[in-house]
């Protein structure tokens, strides 16, 4: 693909960059210029991702092995960033997990990784970014949230507790720091074909978004003009099944 103008010479970050949306977002800010490092808990998996996104887009990749949920490890993403590629430009906070069973069947351990990751996991980053963000002049942050935040349902407690407070703290935290030039997003997907949360590889899933559909969307938050800032987009299949 034709490099755009305005990607060249950018770094993002892409937290949960070995697949799902997290890999198809990597892709397409790769494909148009800009240098991407992505993080995951699997080192097989991420050694496997950036074979797969050198080849598919000859862009610069890198991977760093990171659980997003501890925040040592969340400043050390933000460091190798800067260290590998000279600053940080894009924050994409897309790593999450799901857990869904009955409410009273939620284990301490199922509830404590859900908001570690989900929740937390985008506190960490965040804050680890903003300062980098601040020293260059310019940043985006963008959380890749759900609308189950906004729609609960029955047997994902945990999921969508986690997705709410990501909404509110993009929301707060687009308020803090956009007068620092660092414009905060939040993407809220309906139902994406990623297998998540051990949905069944079976059933015809077509009618989903695609994860491609979610990072175009990014994609197109990023190429908005300075004195613009689209700080929640909601995004549903056209056609969802009846």
């Amino acid at each position: 693909m034709t490099n755009v103008p305005g990607f060249e010479g950018r770094t993002a970050v892409v937290t949960g960059g070995s697949r799902g949306i997290g890999f198809a977002t990597a892709a397409a800010l790769s494909s148009v210029g800009a240098s991407v490092l992505i993080c995951g808990r699997s080192e097989d998996a991420l050694v496997d991702a950036v074979d797969q996104l050198r080849t598919a887009t000859g862009g610069m990749v890198a991977s760093a092995r990171v659980d997003v949920g501890d925040p040592e490890q969340a400043r050390r993403l933000v460091r190798t960033a800067v260290d590998d590629f000279g600053g940080l430009d894009i924050l994409i906070n897309n790593a999450g997990v799901g857990r869904f069973a009955p409410f009273a069947d939620l284990t301490d351990e199922d509830w404590k990784e859900t908001l570690d990751t989900n929740l937390s996991g985008v506190f960490y980053c965040c804050r680890a970014a903003i300062p980098v963000m601040r020293s260059r002049g310019h940043g985006w942050i963008i959380n890749v949230s759900s609308l189950a935040g906004q729609h609960p349902f029955a047997g994902g407690a945990a999921y969508c507790a986690s997705k709410a407070a990501v909404n509110a703290l993009t929301e707060s935290l687009m308020q803090e720091v956009r007068q620092d030039r660092i414009r905060v997003s939040c993407v809220l997907p309906g139902s994406v074909d990623t297998r998540f949360g051990g949905s069944d590889p079976e059933r015809e899933a077509s009618w989903k978004l695609a994860a491609a559909d979610v990072a175009q969307t990014i994609v197109d938050l990023l190429r908005h003009p300075p004195r613009s800032l689209p700080s929640r987009v909601e995004l549903r299949p056209a056609m969802p099944k009846k």
